[in-house]
């Protein structure tokens, strides 16, 4: 796409790159900029800019102690920046590395444990008899938590979806992971009334293979060849130029 002068100050061209380059430093914000009146003020801005430049460099601010103090700190900081990138940059992770990474490290690759439950919630724990009642009679308990379950999830006979340790209030949970599979509960009391859980899947907790946590396990490992590479830079950087600690 062809970058389009929008305008020249004082000899210098702004550009369509200019516009979007001020777009972008906008975030959120350019969306108060859309359409030609907005992308007509973001122009007008930039040449204000400009016009700003042309203005400092006549009355020779480049040349002032305030400024060139300024930039020498900016340029300081850019420096360490720029440095830290390029020795980052340079950090390469092979495949072997990870799966070593991966091995050492397996405990934190683990899936938790989880279950699926459905369930049917009233408010009295006479109701809830009353419907277990109803269940060993034939009615199946998807029927049941339909018909007389106060839970939006009555919509999906009960269903829950899966769920780990902590998700759930605790009542509800400990009778959840205390269950076999296709087994329907008591009447459990949580603050929200009275819970009548089958069980419907059970997930044992199991270290995840390789494949499945690759981006996971590259992430870590690459934070942690970071810090190696940063402390031995440090290190070597210590010996090599002098260094005081006052404090």
């Amino acid at each position: 796409m062809e970058n389009k002068v929008l305008a020249v100050v004082d000899g210098r061209e702004i550009k369509e790159s200019d516009l979007k380059a001020l777009m972008g430093n906008l975030g959120q914000n350019a969306a108060y900029f859309q359409g030609a009146e907005g992308r007509a003020k973001l122009i007008d801005e930039l040449v204000m800019h400009e016009l700003m430049y042309s203005d400092a460099v006549e009355k020779n601010f480049d040349k002032d102690e305030e400024f060139l103090a300024v930039m020498e700190n900016m340029k300081k900081s850019m420096l360490q920046q720029y440095s830290l990138r390029k020795m980052f940059n340079s950090i390469t992770v092979s495949d072997e590395e990870l799966k070593d990474y991966y091995e050492k490290h397996k405990s934190m690759f683990k899936t938790e444990e989880m279950v699926a439950a459905s369930h049917i919630l009233v408010e009295t724990e006479e109701q809830a008899n009353e419907i277990l009642e109803d269940i060993t009679d034939g009615l199946k308990f998807e029927e049941a938590a339909e018909k007389f379950s106060s839970c939006p999830s009555k919509q999906n006979g009960g269903a829950l979806g899966q769920f780990g340790r902590g998700q759930m209030v605790k009542e509800f949970e400990d009778a959840a992971f205390s269950m076999q599979v296709g087994e329907i509960s008591e009447p459990v009391k949580t603050q929200f009334g009275y819970h009548i859980i089958k069980l419907t899947e059970h997930i044992p907790a199991r270290n995840s293979e390789f494949e499945e946590v690759y981006q996971e396990v590259k992430e870590g490992f690459f934070v942690e060849k970071q810090e190696k590479v940063y402390m031995d830079k440090k290190a070597e950087l210590t010996d090599k130029y002098e260094v005081y600690i006052m404090e």
